[in-house]
């Protein structure tokens, strides 16, 4: 995301002359009837390819010099935010930029998938069984947290299979590195830069060592992929061992989702929402999360439940969602769903959620 990155292609091209004009030479190059010289074609196709490797290399250590540069204001700030010296040499020694995170933060999706779409890749056959069987499983951790957070079960599981397929997919990239290299780049650096000082706050109070703390390639961690400053405000060492260990601990990890989830609003003994049919013609002006009615209007405005039969009566207000738009499919959705976008603001993943609850719910 650094400015130097961008200006590489331009100094490179600048560099790269010299060996044009010298190869242009000797291609010209008059010589002596005598005694003509034979070039071998080896070291003509070599010339381009050391030279390239130079040039490289050069811009290599050009970015690497701006990036330790970046690092050392980092301990500076660290330092000053309270970290120990020590716990940031530890951290940041082995640190690196890491070029394929760029490359991944400026990917963009070739189109756009379909709510269906999106559905089948998330709320798989598999993962609804998988988390059937945790539920049950865990089912007296999980009613102890919710006495506590009052979080459902089957929501903590919902979130903690969506997250990490239940702790299985983490990530394998250094948080530190991963969160140093997109701190260095200017897109988001000073979001990222301030991730990377809360991962050292982390560190510091001993939660995770630098070398086991690894996430998703933008910083996110352990089973329930918070970033540095979410584990910061909402973890939770919930069994009491003096760490918030939320890559090995399952109860830390499951208390960490349902504080995380209480936190944010959640409203104990409600739902998520419920698909729904929309009668024909159907003003979608009415949609959107802005937009809260009773389920009686919503009734009388022709709207049905997914079955076409009445609408079951609700004592909270419920907006009208259409995360594909007007013909795709609709929802009646609760100050849950609302609570479940302030963890990930898409509209899908908030849906995907409530699904895999409720099939549990119906297991």
């Amino acid at each position: 995301m650094g400015s130097d990155l961008r200006q590489t292609p331009r100094s490179v091209a600048a560099s790269a002359r010299p060996w044009q004009e010298t190869a242009r030479a000797v291609k010209h190059q008059r010589v002596s009837v005598m005694a003509p010289p034979r070039v071998s074609r080896r070291i003509i196709f070599a010339v381009p390819l050391l030279t390239t490797s130079g040039l490289a290399e050069r811009a290599r250590a050009a970015l690497e010099g701006d990036f330790y540069a970046f690092l050392s204001a980092v301990r500076r700030d660290a330092a000053a935010q309270g970290v120990r010296t020590s716990t940031i040499e530890r951290a940041l020694r082995n640190a690196e930029f890491l070029s394929h995170v760029i490359e991944l933060d400026r990917k963009q999706p070739e189109r756009q998938l379909t709510f269906g779409e999106y559905l089948e890749k998330v709320v798989t056959p598999q993962r609804i069984e998988d988390a059937r069987e945790h539920l049950a499983e865990n089912r007296a951790l999980l009613d102890g947290i919710w006495r506590r957070y009052n979080v459902e079960p089957r929501f903590i599981v919902a979130l903690w299979g969506i997250e990490s397929d239940f702790g299985k997919v983490m990530g394998n990239y250094a948080v530190v590195s991963a969160l140093a290299t997109l701190g260095y780049d200017g897109r988001r650096s000073s979001y990222f830069r301030g991730e990377l000082i809360s991962a050292l706050r982390i560190i510091d109070q001993g939660h995770i060592g630098a070398d086991h703390m690894m996430g998703s390639w933008a910083g996110a961690m352990g089973q329930c992929q918070f970033m540095p400053s979410t584990f910061l405000g909402y973890a939770v060492d919930y069994d009491g061992d003096g760490r918030r260990d939320i890559w090995n601990d399952r109860a830390d990890v499951l208390a960490s989702i349902a504080n995380y989830l209480a936190r944010l609003g959640w409203h104990g003994g409600e739902s998520w929402g419920r698909e729904v049919m929309l009668p024909a013609g159907f003003d979608t002006r009415l949609t959107g999360l802005e937009m809260k009615r009773p389920a009686d209007e919503w009734s009388r405005l022709g709207v049905r439940s997914s079955g076409g039969g009445p609408l079951a009566a609700r004592e909270w207000g419920a907006s009208l969602v259409m995360p594909d738009g007007a013909g795709g499919p609709a929802f009646l959705v609760y100050d849950n769903f609302r609570t479940i976008m302030r963890w990930n603001k898409s509209t899908y993943f908030a849906a995907a959620v409530g699904y895999l609850a409720d099939s549990m719910a119906r297991a």
